[in-house]
Order: C-alpha cells, then sequence, then structure tokens
C-alpha cells in the first residue's frame, strides 16, 4: 500500500514538473483587457472577519473614495473550505454580490497560500521537514510545502470550485494565483528528497551526467546510485553545482503550481485575466518568472514596498518582463510594519508607479489588523474602525488617476535598452551562509544585484525606459542595447541569443565577472567569457584587485569610481580598446569593443560601476538613436508623456526642475515659467501654456 502511494506521488511530481505547458494570454496581445487610457485605484481587503454591517459600510466608503477594484480572496482558504470538501460560500456570494451594486470590480485570488491547518493534519507531506530532518508545524504564512501532491490536488479542486461558482459573476474583473507566489520555505522529507530524484533523472537520464554536473569527482563524493542522491543544504555547506539544482527544483514545484492554477482559468474564465501577486525574488525560495512567465502571467503585478526609487524601478521593471503591457502593484505601500506612513509619500509612490508604466494601485490593506503577525501594520481604516487620514490621500490619488488615464496613461512603453537578469545567476551569486569552504565567496565581489543596480543607475538618473529580463528566453531584436551586467552564471540559452543578437546588429555591452561559469555552475572549460570570447574578441581570466579607479576615453577627461573593485586582464584578439584605466600599472585595457557579424560587443573590464558606465552610455546613446528622458535633478523622475512633462520627486525636499518657457501644472493648477517649483514628495504635469 506504502508503495503503491509512494509510485503514485511520484507519477504524480514527473507529470507536473515536466508537462509541457499552455501559454496564458499576456494583456498586450487582448485589446479587451485594461490597457490604454484605464487607471485603477483599489484596495486589498479581508471580508472575513468583519461583519456584514461592517462590510456594507466598507464598500460605501471605498465607492466614495473613487476606488474601482478590490483584491480579496487571498489568505482565506479555511474561511472558503473550513474542512476538506466542506464548502461555505455564503458570505464571498454577499460580498461579491455587494461588491457589483456599488459598481467595485473583483480582483478574486485562489487562496492557496497559506494551507488551511486542516490539511497539514490530515496530510502530513504538505508540511515542512527542515535540513536537519525537524516537521514544522504551520506556525507562520507559507509554510507549505507546494510540491506535495496532496496539496496540488486540493489547490487544484479550489481552484475549480471558486472559478465554477464566480467565472460569470460581473462582479469579476481579474484572477490571481496563490499570494506572494514564491514566498516559502524548501522543505527536505523523504518524499520531497525522491521527487528531486525524478527531477534529476528527467534532466540528466543518466547517473554519469549527472556527476559529471555535480563535479563528484571532487572531495570523493561520486554517486554510485540514484538513491544515494540527498538534497544539499539551503544554509550549505556544499558544492555548489548540487545546490543550484536544489533551488531549481524548488522552483520548478512552484512554477507548476502557477501553471496548474492557469490551466483551471483558462478552463473557466478565459476572457478574465491573471493578475496575481508573484515574488520570484523571495529570499527563503523564489522561482524563474522571468523563463516562464507567458505560461501563466497577464500582467506583471507585485507588491510594491519601495525602500528607494532605484531599487524599487528596478524591481518593478523587472516584473514587466518583456511584456508591454502596465504593470499592477497588487499591494501597494500605505505604511509598512511598524510604521503608520507619511502624509504624501504614498501619493508621490503612486505617481512613480505611474511614471514606470503602472496601471493599478491598491493599499495593503484597507484595514488594520487587530490580530496576527500584521497587527502593527497599519491600513486605511484603523483598528478602532475610523476612516485614517491615508483614506483620504488615496481618494486624492483616485481623483488624480481619472485625470491622467485620460492624457496618456498608463504608459504603454516600449523600451529600447534591456538589462539581463537570470534567477539561475541569483542562486549562483547569492551564496549560502558564510563559513563554508568555498572560493566563490571572495570572488564575487559585488554581487549581482548591486552590480544590475550599477549598471541601471545611470540610466534611471537619465530617464531611460528599460526593461529587464532573461535574455535566453525573449526576442532582443527590439532593443538597440543590451547590458549584461556581472552574470557570472551565463546559460547556454543565453549566450546563443547573445551571439545571435550581435551577429544581426545589435549592441552588447558585458561587464567583469559575467560568463564564468556553466549552466551547471562549472567554470568553462573553454577561454574567458564562456562560448562568447569571438563575439567580443578577447580573452580574459587574470584578474587581480584594486581600489579607486580611472578610466579615460581616447583624450577626454578620466573618469572615476571609487571603491574597492576588481580589474580582469583583458587580451584583446580582434578587439579595439576603447579606453584605458589610467591609474592602473601600465595603463591596461579598460573598454574594449569587437566587431562581430552587424552589431558590436562591448567588454568592461571591471564590475559594474555607475560612474564608469555613464559616459558610454552617453556615447551610446548618440550612436544607436536611444533618445535619453528629460535631464532633472538628483531625486526627481522624468518622461514625457505625450508631448507633455511628467515629474516626480522622490525626496521629501523641494526641488527646481528647469522648464521651457510658460508652462501649467495639470494636477496643481498653478502655471511656472523657467523652473518648476516642486515640494516634497511632489508630482506634476506640465502642458505649455
Amino acid at each position: 500500500m506504502k508503495t503503491n502511494s509512494l509510485l503514485a506521488q511520484l507519477l504524480l511530481a514527473l507529470a507536473c514538473l515536466h508537462s509541457a505547458p499552455a501559454q496564458a494570454e499576456p494583456a498586450d496581445t487582448r485589446p479587451d483587457w485594461p490597457g490604454a487610457g484605464q487607471l485603477f485605484v483599489g484596495t486589498n481587503y479581508q471580508p472575513y472577519d468583519r461583519t456584514r454591517e461592517q462590510i456594507e459600510r466598507d464598500i460605501a466608503r471605498m465607492k466614495d473614495a473613487g476606488m474601482k477594484v478590490v483584491r480579496f480572496g487571498d489568505l482565506a482558504w479555511d474561511s472558503i473550505e473550513p474542512q476538506e470538501g466542506r464548502f461555505d460560500f455564503a458570505l464571498t456570494d454577499w460580498v461579491m454580490d455587494r461588491m457589483q451594486a456599488a459598481g467595485l470590480k473583483v480582483l478574486l485570488d485562489i487562496p492557496g497560500q497559506p494551507a488551511p491547518v486542516w490539511m497539514h493534519h490530515r496530510y502530513p507531506g504538505v508540511s515542512i521537514v527542515t535540513q536537519q530532518g525537524v516537521k514544522l508545524d504551520p506556525a507562520e504564512r507559507y509554510m507549505d510545502n507546494v510540491a506535495d501532491p496532496n496539496y496540488r490536488r486540493l489547490v487544484h479542486r479550489l481552484a475549480e470550485r471558486m472559478l465554477q461558482r464566480y467565472a460569470k459573476h460581473p462582479a469579476l474583473f481579474a484572477v490571481g494565483y496563490n499570494n506572494e507566489a514564491g514566498n516559502g520555505m524548501v522543505s527536505y522529507s523523504e518524499a520531497d528528497r525522491q521527487r528531486f530524484i525524478v527531477w534529476l533523472k528527467q534532466k540528466y537520464r543518466s547517473l554519469d551526467a549527472l556527476n559529471a554536473a555535480w563535479a563528484t569527482q571532487r572531495w570523493s563524493r561520486r554517486i554510485n546510485a540514484w538513491d544515494e542522491v540527498r538534497l544539499p543544504y539551503i544554509d550549505g555547506p556544499g558544492p555548489y553545482e548540487r545546490y543550484l539544482d536544489m533551488r531549481r527544483f524548488w522552483s520548478d514545484a512552484t512554477i507548476a503550481v502557477l501553471r496548474d492554477l492557469g490551466s483551471v482559468r483558462r478552463r473557466y474564465a478565459p476572457d478574465k485575466p491573471s493578475i496575481s501577486n508573484l515574488w520570484d525574488s523571495a529570499w527563503r525560495k523564489g522561482f524563474d518568472m522571468l523563463a516562464t512567465y507567458r505560461d501563466y502571467v497577464s500582467y506583471g503585478a507585485m507588491g510594491f514596498y519601495p525602500g528607494e526609487p532605484l531599487g524599487a524601478a528596478f524591481e518593478a521593471t523587472m516584473m514587466r518582463a518583456g511584456m508591454t503591457a502596465p504593470i499592477w502593484f497588487n499591494e501597494f505601500t500605505a505604511g509598512g510594519p511598524g510604521y503608520y506612513g507619511t502624509r504624501g509619500r504614498s501619493r508621490m509612490w503612486a505617481h512613480f508607479g505611474l511614471l514606470l508604466g503602472a496601471q493599478a494601485v491598491m493599499p495593503w490593506t484597507w484595514h488594520s489588523h487587530h490580530g496576527g503577525e500584521e497587527q502593527a501594520l497599519f491600513g486605511l481604516i484603523d483598528h478602532d474602525d475610523r476612516p485614517s487620514w491615508k483614506l483620504a490621500e488615496f481618494a486624492g490619488i483616485a481623483k488624480e488617476f481619472a485625470q491622467l488615464e485620460k492624457l496618456g496613461f498608463p504608459r504603454l512603453q516600449k523600451p529600447e535598452v534591456a538589462i539581463a537578469y537570470a534567477f539561475d545567476n541569483i542562486i549562483a551569486t547569492n551564496l549560502p551562509k558564510e563559513g563554508m569552504s568555498n572560493t566563490v565567496r571572495p570572488y564575487i565581489n559585488p554581487g549581482y544585484m548591486k552590480q544590475a543596480h550599477a549598471a541601471y543607475e545611470p540610466l534611471f538618473k537619465r530617464n531611460v525606459d528599460v526593461a529587464v529580463l532573461h535574455v535566453g528566453h525573449e526576442d532582443l531584436s527590439r532593443y538597440k542595447l543590451v547590458i549584461v551586467p556581472g552574470m557570472y552564471l551565463l546559460d547556454e540559452a543565453s549566450r546563443t541569443k547573445l551571439r545571435a543578437y550581435v551577429e544581426a546588429g545589435g549592441t552588447v555591452l558585458m561587464t567583469a565577472q559575467s560568463a564564468k561559469v556553466d549552466d551547471h555552475n562549472q567554470w568553462f572549460r573553454t577561454p574567458l567569457p564562456g562560448g562568447l570570447t569571438d563575439v567580443f574578441g578577447l580573452r580574459t581570466n587574470e584578474f587581480f584587485g584594486t581600489g579607486d579607479l580611472q578610466m579615460r576615453f581616447d583624450n577626454d577627461e578620466a573618469v572615476k569610481a571609487s571603491g574597492a573593485a576588481s580589474v580582469e586582464v583583458l587580451e584583446p584578439a580582434t578587439a579595439e580598446v576603447l579606453a584605458r584605466f589610467t591609474n592602473v600599472e601600465g595603463q591596461p585595457p579598460a573598454l574594449t569593443v569587437n566587431r562581430f557579424g552587424k552589431g558590436r560587443a562591448i567588454y568592461l573590464a571591471t564590475v559594474a560601476q555607475a560612474p564608469l558606465l555613464a559616459p558610454l552610455y552617453e556615447r551610446l546613446f548618440t550612436e544607436l538613436g536611444i533618445t535619453p528622458g528629460p535631464r532633472t535633478p538628483e531625486g526627481v523622475s522624468a518622461r514625457v508623456v505625450q508631448g507633455r512633462l511628467y515629474v516626480v520627486n522622490t525626496t521629501n525636499e523641494p526641488k527646481d526642475v528647469p522648464i521651457e518657457g510658460t508652462q501649467r501644472g495639470l494636477l496643481s493648477g498653478q502655471t511656472w515659467t523657467g523652473t518648476l517649483k516642486l515640494p516634497g514628495f511632489g508630482a506634476e504635469l506640465l502642458q505649455a501654456h
């Protein structure tokens, strides 16, 4: 009996993780879905702990505030299915009807995480097991094993029952899958180990191939039978090749759930888009969204809780991926953990989001929670059920959005510049805890995200639209410039795409520490950059540490970058030297360019640093016909939207923004000549007067 059960689980795992996915329809291919001329302010709502009287009052307040969409259903599995197989839709039915009566649309989440306590008790495989073999009770959110077949079966049924019931409800606007998919913990049960083995067999086919990929000849770690495979420790220690595969396995488990829920939506509600609150970069697990998003995403959607503008812009841009569709902020900052909020801050971030191409802001959360982990995360309605000043602020945002949607919003942009990002590379450069016997950590310095932000910074400050994407899974011909910053692991798909892109006439800029390891996280056995030496016309391997750097183009003034860095020694073959390090002995090449096919491949011999890249970008803008955005003071972002200047001050200090002639502020009603006096956290759309 046990053997048959285990076999069934393995077969299900095999089918789930390796089935051919059906693609979701992206919003930019559906003119009947929200697009140009439509902006939304809404909220996140948990009606399941509210009385009907409170709900009636809540809906009236939402309507009065100008909200259009309400997201609910998330985090409420046991409110809809309090016991296995016993569904209670009475309250959900009533809320859906009341939303419809008020003219509010519903983004209904399939609440697949967290799983109910009854599931953990009845199906122990749903519970997480630590790498020390300890089974954990579901003490907090997202402590669910999404690879477990019983979890998969039951969340599928939940989605079916919900969409069978609500697909044709007039209030239904869109469907979401599993709040913050990607968050959670990996598990180390015996069943997980067996599923991992199934996954490995599918990938490698033979033990010889597995041993080669995992470099098991080192340190006497050869695997002689499949049953000798163990799940690598997520906190270390251990070789990195097998750790990477373990993280890929868990990524595939998350993606399998999203694909399955997507198939349910396509069956029952094909006319409704999927707008799911994804968290692909969650630090505990995450998943490879940028390689797979077309299977389950209609709009890029996320929780938007910005700390600082550059990082927030990069993450939001990454969530849009290669789509031209706008971004949805399914959760949006209204305060923060233990932080009530600052007047005007949410409005500023809302306008900043519009500048990036957002279509919707939905503050988390409507009413402050009285209990649980987020009882000190303050919503629009205070704990005593009185509206806070934040409700009025979002009402003001809704009023401004209604005005702006007639004036070129949301911005359906088509970026001309792309920055490479890949889940595999993130895993390969974000090493387990300190103390491992591992030579990679001191070599990768700084890590990928710091280099990516450094590469993005001059583009961000010059107000240039950018796409952040997995270059191995996109049509690169749409971009005039592709930037590859610190891609330590550069997989075969990406190498192939970059080669073809340059050969066809594209321009690639790669920085040091890129293309060092292959798909298996092993150092290339060929000259570096791996598989691309002919494209870049050089070889590099030797490197040394240094401090501040100075780089000079031709006879131009030297540009400087401060702080510790490393310099790669370049050996040009067909590449031409564009710039040299002037404060390094021998003035070695700092920047090279190689003609390959119809295009160019540029290589920077140090890690991505904004001061070194900024002057190069300016040259490339001219050469490639890329139009940068308006010049703005530090802390001010801007775009030109249908001939109007749209500016957002992300600081709390007033800023003077130079403008041409006399212009009228469509948001403030004020008129400005020569200079726009933009207050702290201010936003304005200017039109020539």
